[in-house]
């Protein structure tokens, strides 16, 4: 069976869902691997949307944020369209039905609450429901989404791969509870999310598996800046034996005052930057890891800072140490790093478009630049909105019309991954391409990542998950300096050896 459409959206996070709405009136076909607004990584997101909307800020302050944290290898176009509509998409979204927190001030005006995360110089921290932000924009979207007459959404379906024509993306082939069926359009867009789930440790679910950079890495397009991945300094520490996503433990707790101790009780993070907790992702999670590397343990202590509000200010994470059975109230909150975010990916110009025509890819699976080698805190939901409502209308306004010419396809066999050897594939990544790496690591993991592969059945989706482990080794291994979110222990001796 062949559908016909004019745009496929392949995801349905925030950044699919944002394009999916923005593209109207072309008809849209929205794929989601499991249901409407349950599926993926956006509706964990426990960070907010930053905007440049208090009086003492400016958008010219938020990009200046945003360079800073990415070691300015960011595309500061894409930073500067990134901040400069940030306080518009925010209005936008209350417009439709997100309900943010918000106060009264003295004229009895509702105001929006606004918090303050690592690396901003400003409190631009829009939040809903304290530390639930992720599930309250789905919920906003995903009714927009069912209201809209354009868009027809395929639930527990998967592309199992990308259908080409005449040198460009012409479609997509799914696998949904019906079986194999082909979607032709002339638009194909991947909307497809991260990569945690191939580490060992992540705050993301099992569904961002980088799946969509598979099918982007299968069909020739270029990925870039894939040795950039983003680890949370603070997820909830899994109980012995424990694998896969983690509780996250928001920023927004350090941004109200919480701060990291070592089991002696004593704050470590005074001696690693001036800004202790606030320091840049990267610097704060390096730090958390070396004292685990010591055989201590580190614990995020928000006694003062939060008390007795933590079940009203931060109900998610005080809901997450209940079910550990730790009072955060009263006791420190034992955390760990843990895989968060992939700067990387499909690499993509200004209209979301990758080197393949017909291609596009918006999100955390794109690469627009806009993070640099790190990305500032909160802007991931910033970056689906803005550039997945930008790609909507610029396909909704280009001359996009359904492909008609898929006379047939062959299904691609999409056997789900094994467990045993997910499990490999995350603990090589942990090891040698994680928080800190080396050459030897590397080279280690590049070894077995291809045996991995050639022990596995080329049509499975363990190969898929091997391709794009390789991707990040590949990358990590080519970029010898230490930058960001890319920490080589053997810097400097890697730069002696390439300036001899």
């Amino acid at each position: 069976m062949i559908d016909q459409f004019d745009i496929v959206v392949i995801g349905s996070g925030i950044a699919g869902l944002t394009t999916a709405l923005a593209a109207a009136p072309k008809r849209v076909a929205l794929i989601t691997r499991g249901a409407l607004s349950r599926d993926g990584s956006s509706r964990w997101a426990q960070g907010g949307i930053a905007a440049a909307i208090g009086a003492d800020d400016t958008p010219l302050l938020h990009a200046q944020d945003t360079l800073v944290a990415g070691q300015y290898l960011n595309d500061r176009s894409a930073v500067d369209r990134l901040t400069s509509v940030a306080p518009q998409t925010v209005r936008w979204l209350a417009a439709i039905g997100a309900q943010f927190d918000t106060r009264e001030n003295a004229r009895h005006e509702k105001r929006f609450v606004l918090g303050r995360e690592a690396a901003h110089s400003r409190a631009r921290i829009v939040h809903a429901g304290g530390d639930a932000s992720g599930a309250e924009i789905m919920r906003a979207l995903a009714k927009a989404v069912g209201d809209a007459g354009h868009i027809t959404v395929f639930e527990q379906s998967q592309a199992s791969d990308l259908l080409t024509a005449h040198e460009r993306i012409c479609g997509a082939a799914v696998r949904g509870p019906q079986g194999d069926f082909a979607i032709a359009a002339a638009a194909v867009v991947l909307a497809t999310g991260g990569i945690g789930a191939l580490y060992r440790y992540t705050t993301n679910p099992s569904t961002a598996d980088g799946s969509g950079i598979a099918l982007a890495l299968r069909a020739g397009a270029v990925l870039s800046d894939m040795e950039f991945v983003q680890f949370h300094p603070t997820a909830l520490a899994p109980l012995s034996g424990h694998s896969g996503q983690l509780p996250l433990l928001t920023e927004a707790l350090r941004g109200a005052g919480a701060i990291l101790i070592n089991a002696g009780g004593r704050r470590f993070m005074l001696a690693h930057s001036p800004a202790a907790e606030l320091a840049p992702r990267d610097v704060v999670a390096r730090a958390v890891w070396a004292e685990l590397e010591r055989g201590g343990q580190v614990f995020l202590d928000a006694r003062k800072a939060v008390g007795a509000a933590f079940p009203q200010r931060f109900p998610t994470v005080f809901a997450a140490c209940q079910v550990r059975g730790i009072d955060p109230r009263e006791q420190p909150i034992p955390v760990v790093p843990a895989e968060h975010y992939l700067m990387g990916g499909v690499r993509v110009d200004v209209h979301a478009a990758s080197s393949l025509p017909g291609l596009y890819a918006v999100g955390e699976c794109a690469c627009s630049g806009v993070h640099g080698a790190n990305r500032l805190a909160s802007n991931s939901l910033l970056e689906g909105l803005v550039f997945g409502r930008e790609l909507g209308v610029h396909l909704a306004r280009g001359n996009v019309s359904t492909a008609s010419h898929i006379a047939e396809f062959t299904p691609r066999n999409i056997e789900p991954a094994t467990q045993e050897r997910a499990q490999k594939i995350g603990d090589v990544l942990w090891r040698n391409a994680g928080l800190v790496r080396d050459a030897t690591g590397l080279f280690s993991a590049r070894e077995q990542l291809a045996a991995l592969l050639h022990d596995c059945a080329e049509a499975a989706q363990d190969a898929d998950r091997i391709r794009v482990a390789q991707s990040i080794v590949d990358a990590a291994l080519a970029r010898r300096d230490s930058i960001g979110a890319h920490y080589r222990r053997d810097a400097v001796a890697a730069n002696t050896a390439a300036s001899g």
